[in-house]
């Protein structure tokens, strides 16, 4: 019997109970389309199909992070159109992210679920502005700043005001502050005042600098995101007309990650929306992170007292991590305060059991991240895929540190934040390839022998780069590699799960994922700042330099803040699948006073810091491994370090703690005795040593480490090693070539004895 308002009743309890349920996550990469509205049911949990039949009226969906919030709401949204429900193209689905929502246009289609528009608050908006502009205001819509940072400091000089980068980047991070709250820059002290929040400079000075901005764009005719998201507001505020336009248009509205809406984002959508109740939010309060950004859980946290109506689900079944990582996350909240943590979900492990959370205390950041490098190529060699592993850090900044440790370490490596998979050169260059072999058919020769569809990729993909066998190292080389890797592994899982698909289906397939920036799998450790990690999942995560000042961050000073900061751990926590570790370092340099302190946040938690821990029930354990880099109770112990010293200014004396006038051995400003002959002959020598390695040229020696080896002149091994940036491994690898060349001696083209992989 068919519902009473036209949906199927729920199946049988035994399709859950009976393990048909499958993981939020590695879900496989082309499934089949479901070929029933009822199908597109299969395999959600009890809460999350409540979720998904829940087509009416406002719904909020309090998700706890790993619990499948995405799957809930893209199954909900296809559910709904397949069920002919939902008219696609009255379904407007906002989150915060191309990336986010990227995925879920990905999902959406791999559920039969197309025409279902899926973007990010400023992108629907921008299209509703510039379609609507030559009708509410006339003319075309003016010119969309890219990037404001250079209009500010302009704006900063007109004033008279003097910013440094790191200045002009918090001024410009204020003014985006102050138009999401609609705080016009009159008003800016005063909301300043009112929000308790730290301006980076005289609040007088800033709401100047801002008022010159605003006049700046005004004299240009240019706008700035922000702008996209203001006048909307004022149009759909004054055109009645328009507004009922964009209402006849969408009907349904979702809104992803609800717990960082803006007030001016929160104001665009209640215009949406208007008196209607077709609204379906969901979000985490535990994991608002970006408040000064303007974001704020109170929408999230006042959603039922605005409409008392609605229906609530809470997802804690959490089917990314272990019970050993879920275990950690739950203590971590448990000690938190205020109000968001007093609606913290308990989340519940859907996982077996996997290893204790691993706590590492090291002597000096150096070696934090080269024994972070080192079991990180452990695991590596265990079979944990680079991709599937991530290092996560508070602040961009100490990302360098690692960057180094992985490239000497051999592991490669990708930056969170870089350009997009599918705007990349060489992923262009494979599109253009491929086309053209697809055009050709059975008359390129290229596909002579090349019988099946991924075998036919391999063959054109062979001639932008690719090998059956990874260049060694990192770096722009291996980064060109990983890319042309990630669309063979794609072309291998399409023609497993389309049988027979041709080179010009794979062709559709790369247009259609570009299109929806659903991008493949790149393999490459990640280094990400916790902000950016938001959303993201792997097998292992690194949290490292967890120490006061840095987790929580120095000008974190109310409660509110320091509180924001407990979020943000969590956040780093729930990213981990199995493996997790945390690791701080008690200086910063080597032979430093060991003056830091590991992070409140872990007080009660980790082993040895007190007995608070205990009231998470059973589990945490883990142990603490002092800086060995070798942490768990069944490893060998490691053979101790001597501790360093601290490094000194060869010139004045001064202890450096710069990393860059550590690796030249004096300060940047001393006088330099470069043999410049030397060092010509150096660089030479590496350029072909990179070349013969198929790496960068940086992954054999970095511009500052040649420079000090030809100003110290090392006549020994003993002398090179010592040298900031050689080390061990790579005295081991070219310490013949790079002494005898010291010496005068000739080595040949970068194949003599001290060359190449040991």
């Amino acid at each position: 019997m068919p519902h009473p308002c036209g949906q199927p009743p729920l199946p049988p309890p035994r399709t859950w109970q009976h393990g048909r349920v499958t993981a939020a996550t590695h879900s496989t990469l082309f499934p089949k389309v479901p070929e029933t509205p009822d199908a597109v049911l299969d395999g959600l949990d009890p809460e999350q199909r409540e979720v998904a039949l829940a087509l009416h009226g406002p719904v909020c969906v309090l998700a706890g992070a790993g619990t499948g919030k995405t799957r809930a709401i893209t199954h909900r949204i296809a559910y709904g159109v397949r069920a002919g429900i939902l008219q696609p193209a009255t379904v407007l689905a906002v989150t915060f992210t191309n990336r986010a929502a990227g995925e879920m246009r990905g999902r959406l289609r791999q559920l039969g679920a197309t025409g279902v528009q899926a973007r990010t608050f400023h992108s629907a908006a921008l299209r509703q502005l510039q379609y609507f502009w030559p009708k509410a205001v006339g003319g075309e819509l003016p010119r969309l700043l890219e990037r404001k940072v250079q209009l500010v400091s302009e704006a900063a000089a007109r004033c008279q005001i003097r910013l440094d980068r790191n200045e002009l980047r918090d001024a410009t991070s204020e003014i985006e502050w102050a138009k999401v709250t609609q705080t016009v820059p009159a008003d800016y002290p005063a909301a300043v005042a009112k929000a308790l929040r730290d301006a980076p400079r005289d609040p007088a000075e800033l709401s100047q600098i801002y008022s010159t901005y605003e006049q700046l764009k005004r004299d240009r005719s240019v706008i700035d995101f922000e702008d996209v998201l203001l006048l909307l507001v004022g149009i759909l505020q004054d055109r009645a007309d328009i507004a009922d336009h964009v209402r006849g248009q969408y009907q349904h509205f979702v809104v992803d990650e609800y717990q960082d809406v803006s007030p001016l984002q929160q104001r665009l959508l209640d215009l949406w929306v208007g008196d209607r109740d077709d609204l379906c939010v969901v979000g985490d309060a535990s994991q608002t992170i970006y408040s000064f950004t303007g974001a704020t859980p109170d929408h999230l946290l006042n959603f039922r007292t605005r409409h008392p109506g609605a229906t609530v689900v809470k997802l804690v079944r959490d089917y990314r991590s272990t019970p050993q990582v879920v275990h950690l996350a739950n203590g971590l909240l448990s000690q938190a305060s205020g109000r968001a943590a007093d609606h913290r979900l308990e989340l519940v492990s859907q996982r077996d059991k996997g290893p204790e959370p691993v706590y590492t205390e090291y002597g000096d950041e150096p070696t934090e991240a080269e024994s972070t490098a080192r079991r990180i190529r452990d695991l590596i060699a265990a079979g944990v895929p680079a991709g599937e592993i991530a290092v996560l850090y508070r602040v961009n900044s100490q990302s360098e540190v690692y960057e180094q440790a992985l490239a000497d370490a051999g592991v490669p490596y990708q930056l969170r934040g870089a350009e997009r998979f599918f705007e990349r050169a060489e992923v262009r260059e494979a599109g253009t390839a491929l086309r053209g072999a697809a055009r050709a058919g059975g008359n390129d020769s290229l596909l002579d022998g090349a019988e099946d569809l991924a075998s036919q990729v391999r063959a054109v993909l062979s001639t932008k780069g690719w090998t059956t066998r990874p260049p060694a190292g990192s770096g722009a080389v291996r980064d060109r590699w990983e890319s042309l890797a990630a669309l063979v592994r794609l072309a291998e899982d399409f023609e497993a799960a389309r049988p027979g698909a041709t080179l010009t289906d794979l062709v559709r397939e790369l247009d259609e994922r570009a299109a929806a920036q659903h991008a493949p799998t790149v393999q490459g450790v990640t280094l990400a700042s916790l902000h950016a990690a938001k959303g993201l999942e792997w097998d292992a995560v690194f949290l490292v330099g967890l120490t006061e000042g840095m987790m929580p961050i120095a000008y974190a000073k109310t409660d509110e803040q320091v509180e924001e900061e407990r979020r943000l751990l969590y956040v780093g926590i729930t990213r981990a699948r199995v493996h997790l570790s945390l690791s701080w370092a008690l200086s910063r340099s080597p032979g430093g006073r060991a003056s830091r302190r590991p992070t409140r946040f872990l007080n009660g938690l980790r082993p040895g810091s007190g007995a608070a821990g205990a009231r998470g029930g059973a589990g945490g354990g883990g142990g603490i491994d002092r800086g060995t880099g070798r942490a768990g109770a069944n490893r060998a112990p490691a053979v101790e370090r001597k501790p360093r010293s601290p490094v000194r200014c060869r010139v004045c004396g001064r202890t450096l703690t710069d990393a860059g006038e550590m690796k030249l051995m004096r300060c940047e400003d001393c006088p330099s005795d470069m043999d410049e002959a030397l060092y010509e002959r150096l660089h030479d020598w590496r350029a072909a040593q990179a070349a013969l390695l198929g790496q960068p040229d940086y992954c054999v020696f970095t511009e500052k480490t040649l420079m000090a080896i030809a100003e110290t002149v090392p006549s020994t091994a003993g002398e090179l090693v010592v040298i900031a940036g050689v080390g061990n491994r790579k005295l081991s690898r070219f310490g013949t070539d790079v002494l005898a060349i010291c010496a005068g001696e000739a080595v040949g083209d970068g194949t003599g004895e001290g060359s190449g992989e040991t």
